[in-house]
Formats: structure tokens, C-alpha cells, sequence
């Protein structure tokens, strides 16, 4: 136990494994010897605004999911991506090319008391789909709702030329809200009121505290209590877990995770992800304008000594979407690692081996994605040796988190961003649309007509074999051609928890299932 300790502590400081031990370790220690009681050591923390619309941010995604339900659940198992399940729609079907039919389940509460209905459906859709909503860019444009009656729902899409069989996966992502809220943003962005499992009481610096919901249409759940800690160092989370400070952690080191297969109060799971790691080039500035000198940077890097690196945290991706997404393919030309054909296009564009160039700006983050940094030095020395002439910039989630989108000046800062991208349903577009159509392209600023128009044309088939074709024959390869952004990996998530925890369910994009979880 001592040496496996050592190893973790590797890289720590003195005053935070001092303080864990002697400070919060007691009182986590003390509270994780209550049944009732979960304490979850998150790796990333959450905005300032409780409204789902509002950000695109992973952390607060899995927070939402403990208080908001959605119209349906998608599991998102490799074996059957696509398979729906029910939540607050009970039946769902296609009218027409223009509308998609919900029955909703009654019944329902919102943790403020109000009775679920087809009015917090109409609402919740029409909002979040505005273009002036910052997570507009996941679905596929705006939808009008009809009430048919108070249980049922019609999504209708003819007014904005698109078919309503693109909402049939955004279905188990969009988060419901109260109609009641939606009409005040502000109580909106002040906290969040779902009818999920758990409900929101209060937020304490870095922790959040939420209460079991007893109205909870499937059972109030047998943790009473789930404190989310926000602890930002991977090392700090798994000391916590073996002292006994937590019971849940995410997001491990691959030699973290080796580790805790060993310790015998410790419990380990892993699950290929719906995230997949990527270099994001600012095609909006230069060079990286220019395609030829992103396929250079492209063919420097030799994504196998990535994967090397992050061992059982990533699989092999040629593609922009994760396995677990509908549309996925290997793409047969995704460009590879090339030293010669790098040289070759600098030149073309310029720049021979690298001359010319300016200075390049990689910015990653530390502590949350593992292997960040060393990795982010492996990339950074594999583009300088074809001359490219680039300082890598690292940064804590919440610094960098303010980092990655473009600003009002259609700008961002650095010229190469590392950035996962995660959601919660197997719609390839809520990946495909918010990072590489021209109008959202929220990271890479890519500007392409090319591109745009695969993007429509997959988005508006009128069946799914049609667009399955689109996808696999035209839209990913064309991605793979342009590069806007290289695809690193496709991310396994690494977690641990106390043998304790049971019947907890890991859904593919990182929320957690714990309604019917127990500590016994």
C-alpha cells in the first residue's frame, strides 16, 4: 500500500497531500462511513449558469444529468449505438418527413413541485434550438413544438427546411425544463430544476450538495445524499478514494488505474467513451488558413506514441466521431504520420521546412483529460523537428476551459487547441455541427462551403440509410481530407469507487447512473 501511494503521489506538492490527509481526509472519512451518503470526486467543475443551454462544457453535462430528465435514454452500447429507451416520452414515432410524435409519461414532477406536461416539452425545445443560444450549435436548427394534448407533443421542423428525423437521437440528450423557468432566465441560470433522481440544494465553493428526489417517477433512490467535489488533481482524487475521503472518482491516469486493480477495497471500470481527443488548428488565422500546412502539421505527428502514451485511457480513431456514434467508419485515407509528405507541403505552402512560420501556440489542459502534458510534449517536439515553431501551453480545466472557444472577433487564443468532445447520444451531429459547420465551427473557426454543404446534405436525408451513406462516403472523408482538426484518439473512461458503491451505470459520455445505487 505505501509504494502504490508513492506512485500516485508522484508530482504532487507537500501542501496538498499534507492537507488531504490531516484536514478534509477526516471529515471525508467520517462521511464516507454513512450509507446515505455519496461523495464523488469530480475532475471538472461547472459554470455559472445552471441553464443547459448555456454551455457546451462535458463537467457540467454530468452534474445536469443527476437533476434533468429527457425525453428518452440512449445507453449508447458499442454493440447497439442506437437503441432508445424510454424516460419522459413513453412512445415516440415519425407523422411525417416534417414531424416526430411524443407520448409523454404522467405523472411527473419537477423538484419545485409543478406537474410535468407537453408545455415544459414546447418550451425547453423551442429555447434551446434559438440560434442565439450557445448550445444551438448541437441540434440540427430550430423546431416548433404543438401541443396535441397535455401528454402529447409534436416536434414539426417544415419552417426551418429540415427533416424531424434529425431530433430523433437529440431526443436523450436535450435536457427537460420547466416551462415556469424558461420564461425567467434568471431563476433559470440560478439553479437547476429537473425531474431527475437527485435534486439540486446548494453549491459550497467546490462542492455541490444534491438530495435524493422522493417524488422521483422510478423510486427515490437509496443515496440520500451526493456531495460533488470538484478536485481538479488526478493525484489528489485517487488518494482521496483510497483514504477514504471518496467514494467515486473519473477520469485516472492509465497507471493510476493499473494500480487501483490491485487495492482490494477498490473497484475499477472501463468504458470506451463517445469522445473522442482532438487537435483543433484556428483555421481562421494564420497558417493554419491554410490546409496544406494543417495536413503538414497533420503527417508530423505519429499518433501511435500518442496512444502509447495514454495506454488503456484511448483507442485507435481515423475518424471525427467515437465508434459509439451513428455514421461511424474507419476512413480508409485519414492521413497518417509522414515526415516526407509534411515537407512536401510546407514547401508547397511556402514555408520549406518550416521557415517563414510563425511562432504556434498549443494549449491543453492538466488534470482532467489524462496524459495531457506528456503527450502535449511528445506532440510539441514531433512538430518541431519539421520545423514548426510552437510552445506548449498548460493550463488547470477551469483556465484553459476559458481558453478554447473563439471570442466576438470570430478569434481565439493559441493556433493548436486539445480538446475532447463529448455528448450524450449516438446523433453524430451534435459533434459534426457545433465544431465544423461554418456558421458555429465554436473552436476551429473553419470556414469551409465544402464542408457546409456534406454537413446539409447528410443532415436533410429522408431515411437513415440515406444518411448513414452520406456520412460514411462523403462527410467523414471530406473531414479527414481538410483538417480542421486531427482526431488523436477515441477516449476509454477510467474510473474507481469503493466495493461499496453498487449498481451504479456509466453512461458512454460520462454521466453517471446512481438511482439505484447503494452503499452497503
Amino acid at each position: 500500500m505505501i509504494s502504490t501511494r508513492r506512485t500516485f503521489l508522484a508530482g504532487a506538492t507537500a501542501l496538498g497531500a499534507g492537507s488531504l490527509l490531516i484536514g478534509p481526509g477526516r471529515i471525508g472519512r467520517a462521511l464516507a462511513q454513512d450509507a446515505s451518503t455519496l461523495i464523488f470526486a469530480a475532475a471538472g467543475t461547472v459554470t455559472s449558469s445552471w441553464d443547459p443551454s448555456s454551455h457546451t462544457i462535458a463537467p457540467q453535462i454530468t452534474a445536469e444529468a443527476l437533476v434533468f430528465g429527457r425525453l428518452t435514454k440512449c445507453l449508447m452500447k458499442p454493440e447497439n449505438p442506437g437503441e432508445i429507451l424510454p424516460d419522459l416520452a413513453l412512445e415516440w414515432k415519425l407523422i411525417d418527413k416534417y414531424t416526430l410524435e411524443y407520448k409523454l409519461r404522467q405523472g411527473v414532477k419537477f423538484h419545485d413541485g409543478k406537474d410535468f406536461k407537453a408545455e415544459d416539452v414546447k418550451a425547453t425545445y423551442e429555447y434551446a434550438s434559438q440560434p442565439s443560444r450557445p448550445a444551438s450549435a448541437w441540434y440540427p436548427g430550430q423546431v416548433e413544438v404543438e401541443i396535441v394534448d397535455d401528454y402529447t407533443v409534436r416536434l414539426k421542423t417544415e419552417k426551418y427546411g429540415y427533416p424531424a428525423l434529425n431530433f430523433w437521437y437529440v431526443s436523450s440528450f436535450l435536457p427537460i425544463l420547466s416551462a415556469k423557468d424558461v420564461a425567467d432566465p434568471n431563476v433559470l441560470k440560478q439553479r437547476p430544476n429537473g425531474t431527475g433522481a437527485f435534486r439540486y440544494q446548494e453549491t459550497k465553493g467546490d462542492q455541490i450538495v444534491f438530495k435524493a428526489n422522493a417524488d422521483y417517477y422510478d423510486g427515490k433512490p437509496q443515496i440520500e445524499t451526493l456531495l460533488w467535489n470538484y478536485v481538479p488533481d488526478a493525484n489528489t482524487r485517487v488518494l482521496g478514494l483510497l483514504n477514504g475521503q471518496y467514494h467515486l472518482t473519473e477520469r485516472l491516469e492509465p497507471e493510476q488505474f493499473e494500480s487501483l486493480k490491485k487495492e482490494a477495497n477498490v473497484t475499477t471500470d472501463k468504458g470506451l467513451s463517445s469522445e473522442n481527443k482532438y487537435l483543433h488548428f484556428r483555421c481562421n488565422k494564420p497558417p493554419f488558413d491554410d490546409v496544406r500546412v494543417r495536413l503538414a502539421a497533420v503527417h508530423a505527428i505519429d499518433r501511435d506514441q500518442i496512444l502509447a502514451i495514454v495506454g488503456e485511457a484511448g483507442q485507435a480513431s481515423n475518424c471525427h466521431i467515437s465508434p459509439v456514434k451513428f455514421g461511424y467508419t474507419d476512413v480508409p485515407d485519414y492521413p497518417k504520420f509522414d515526415p516526407e509528405m509534411c515537407q512536401k507541403l510546407l514547401a508547397e505552402a511556402g514555408f520549406p521546412n518550416g521557415q517563414g512560420l510563425p511562432e504556434l501556440e498549443y494549449i491543453t489542459s492538466v488534470g482532467f483529460y489524462p496524459k495531457t502534458r506528456e503527450y502535449g510534449e511528445l506532440v510539441t517536439a514531433m512538430l518541431q523537428e519539421q520545423g514548426f515553431n510552437v510552445k506548449l501551453t498548460t493550463l488547470e480545466p477551469a483556465a484553459w476551459e476559458e481558453q478554447i472557444y473563439r471570442r466576438a472577433d470570430g478569434q481565439g487564443p493559441g493556433h493548436i487547441i486539445d480538446v475532447g468532445w463529448i455528448t450524450g447520444s449516438p446523433e453524430p451531429d451534435l459533434v459534426l455541427r457545433p465544431n465544423y459547420y461554418s456558421k458555429f465551427a465554436l473552436i476551429n473557426g473553419v470556414n469551409d462551403p465544402e464542408i457546409d454543404a456534406s454537413l446539409d446534405k447528410e443532415r436533410n436525408a429522408e431515411s437513415t440509410e440515406e444518411r448513414l451513406k452520406v456520412l460514411q462516403e462523403e462527410t467523414l472523408p471530406l473531414l479527414a481530407a481538410k483538417v480542421p482538426s486531427l482526431s488523436l484518439y477515441s477516449s476509454v473512461f477510467l474510473r474507481a469507487m469503493s466495493n461499496k458503491l453498487q449498481g451504479a451505470y456509466f453512461y458512454p459520455n460520462g454521466p453517471i447512473d446512481l438511482s439505484k445505487a447503494t452503499l452497503g
